[in-house]
């Protein structure tokens, strides 16, 4: 028997630089589809990565039973909110390669 998963959420590894990360539809009304790093970012971290189309998202539990859920980070969002914050997923600049 498989476990059970979560509608509208695929936690697995980026295809490209296979980080770890969390693909989900995040809001009710007019939702967004979001793959976000599942590495926590400390408060300074994040300031450091915001930018108008990189969100920061608090990655909400609601008990430990259930799985997680993407919130975004308003500047109303609790300062002390305990639940881990995460960014939009990006991959790492490649290395350049040369053809000789």
């Amino acid at each position: 028997m498989t476990g059970r998963r979560t509608p509208g959420a695929d936690d697995s590894r980026c295809p490209a630089c296979t980080a770890p990360v969390l693909t989900q539809w995040a809001g009710t009304v007019a939702a967004l589809r979001i793959t976000a790093d599942l590495t926590p970012l400390a408060p300074a971290e994040q300031a450091a990565v915001r930018e108008p189309n990189r969100l920061i998202w608090c990655l909400y539990r609601a008990s430990a039973h259930s799985p997680p859920r993407l919130r975004w980070a308003t500047a109303g969002h609790p300062p002390g909110c305990g639940h881990p914050h995460v960014t939009e997923h990006r991959c790492p600049p490649a290395e350049p390669t040369t053809l000789f």
